[in-house]
């Protein structure tokens, strides 16, 4: 599949820099999945939602002003923050985080992987990119997965098969933000972007404000440091390396590169949870990977 957008140039930046940085946001992003799913039963969505991006808007805006570079994004740039920031700072937040309320944390990951199909369908749509028979049985081989990996996290009980529709809105949501990134990074840098981003997602966390003002008693300050740890690492740092590794690479390759989730995913929540997998979901996991792959098949 050929690409309309050209990423920022980079002659001078040796390849191990994206390489190292995409892997930190692999790793990072992983234990997310883990530390919401074990949140869960104590902090509830919004209110999680809106404490990690509040604590990861702190901690960019302390580095921005340390650093320097801070400034508005421009009238042409505000369109597409405001999507990206809500979209994936803010739905995609407030879906997984329920998500995770009723399926398990290597579960949800699988599923959210539809996401770089879902970005390859809209590159084509919106950006003209060519859309072959690769894409459209990639297309379909993926989202079978993920009815695969539904009826394997379904027990007769509709919230299960909630929580997997709650995880594709987040896939969705991640296609979204992965778009209107790379859109911005030629003109943004990938740390005044993650910033604007996650601000706009708090703005649509922040009816949830009196429910986390509430929770906050309650809550154990083990789970108050996961709370923290989330807004710091899988959010702070792992947004800003992910779009600093997307500056130097096109949308689609990169997105592919999340498929390697779920496994670390897997792995972290069954030594810190306890947790496994029905193992049909590992083979609905296995359809949405081979999905993504064939979308990058070139035709002929």
């Amino acid at each position: 599949m050929t690409t309309t957008i050209d990423p920022a140039p980079s002659t001078t930046t040796p390849l191990w820099k994206p390489l190292v940085a995409c892997g930190i946001t692999l790793v990072l992003w992983a234990s997310a999945f883990v530390g919401i799913r074990h949140l869960g039963d104590s902090v509830p969505p919004g209110s999680l939602s809106l404490g990690r991006l509040a604590v990861m808007v702190a901690a960019l805006g302390v580095y921005l002003a340390i650093k320097g570079g801070f400034r508005l994004p421009t009238r042409r740039e505000w369109p597409l923050v405001a999507l990206g920031g809500a979209s994936w700072l803010g739905i995609y937040n407030l879906a997984l985080n329920e998500s995770e309320r009723r399926i398990d944390a290597a579960t949800a990951a699988l599923i959210v992987q539809v996401g770089p199909i879902v970005v390859a369908l809209l590159a084509g749509l919106v950006l003209k990119e060519r859309i072959h028979k690769w894409i459209l049985i990639g297309t379909g081989v993926g989202f079978a997965g993920v009815v695969v990996i539904g009826r394997a996290s379904a027990n007769g009980d509709t919230g299960d098969w909630i929580g997997v529709a709650l995880s594709v809105v987040a896939a969705l949501t991640f296609a979204v933000g992965v778009l209107t990134q790379k859109k911005l990074l030629p003109t943004m840098s990938a740390l005044l972007l993650t910033f604007w981003y996650a601000t706009v997602g708090l703005v649509v966390c922040l009816p949830w404000s009196a429910e986390l003002a509430t929770t906050i008693p309650d809550i154990s300050l083990a789970n108050l440091g996961w709370i923290v740890y989330l807004g710091l690492f899988p959010s702070a740092l792992a947004f800003v390396t992910w779009a600093y590794a997307l500056s130097h690479s096109d949308a689609g390759k990169f997105a592919q590169t999340t498929f390697l989730v779920p496994f670390i995913t897997a792995l972290m929540a069954w030594l810190l949870l306890d947790e496994v997998p029905p193992a049909l979901a590992f083979l609905g996991g296995a359809m949405c990977i081979a999905g993504v792959l064939i979308t990058r098949r070139h035709p002929r």
